[in-house]
């Protein structure tokens, strides 16, 4: 258990890439805090299978990311743990739509969730951070943070600039043990994927394996989704000693795409 004692803050972690990191976490010694949106219920049991799988303790706060003032309650929260070690940038909205009927209010939604909650949980983690010389700070990125698609204006912005804050925050902590790095994440299967999948079937005609298959054959050389599981381990990785001297990387987990 390589993190035995560190306490780990990972926002949109009640699931996907955010809980599979959770999880990673856990399994290395982390106390884990956990935000993101879901009801009571699936709460109590994500903070239960972490707590009885590894032993470890566990905090949920409901922050809202649109708001900085419940950013700094959140963070504030994390002092129960001793403060924040790691910290995991991951939660993420998005709406698809071309630039001149982009929804003024999503796009200001996007720039405060994807982009200002991380220079707030960031500015906020670093005092505690400096103060014991050890930090790992990752920004969950994506693919399209290294080139565009149509009618994603919000997501290719904010996830190109995450970029920009990792290396700027990278260059700021590098004299002491704090790295900052993004992961760059090609298509892992999510419920919002899978519905579009689901509608190309429809609108095709065609079987879902087939949608997906071609879905995948667009993007991904590998054919196959990222595993959340493999990105939670590079997280791991980078939060070990392992990782120490990797600082200011954007690392794609991409199954090819950006090489392709």
């Amino acid at each position: 258990m390589m993190l035995n004692g560190k306490c780990a803050l990972i926002t949109g972690s009640t699931g996907g890439i955010g809980f599979a990191a959770a999880t990673r976490l856990a399994a290395e010694g982390c106390d884990v805090i956990l935000n993101g949106l879901a009801d009571a219920e699936q709460i109590a049991s994500r903070r239960g299978e972490l707590e009885s799988g590894f032993g470890v303790r566990t905090m949920y706060h409901g922050a809202d990311l649109r708001d900085p003032g419940q950013i700094v309650d959140m963070m504030n929260a994390a002092s129960a743990f001793g403060g924040v070690d790691i910290l995991v940038n991951n939660a993420v909205v998005r709406h698809f739509a071309p630039i001149e009927d982009f929804p003024v209010d999503r796009w200001n939604e996007a720039l405060a969730v994807n982009l200002s909650a991380a220079f707030h949980t960031v500015r906020l983690a670093l005092p505690n951070m400096r103060e014991r010389n050890f930090g790992r700070i990752i920004n969950m990125s994506s693919v399209y943070g290294s080139f565009a698609t149509a009618n994603r204006i919000d997501y290719v912005t904010t996830k190109t600039a995450l970029i920009g804050l990792t290396r700027a925050v990278a260059i700021e902590t590098v004299a002491q043990d704090i790295t900052c790095n993004a992961i760059c994440p090609g298509l892992v299967q999510t419920p919002a994927i899978d519905a579009r999948i689901g509608a190309e079937a429809e609108r095709h005609g065609t079987s879902r394996a087939e949608a997906t298959r071609q879905f995948l054959a667009e993007r991904q050389p590998t054919g196959r989704f990222v595993a959340a599981e493999g990105v939670a381990a590079l997280i791991a990785f980078l939060c070990g000693p392992g990782g120490r001297d990797i600082t200011g990387a954007a690392l794609p987990v991409d199954g090819g795409w950006l090489a392709s």
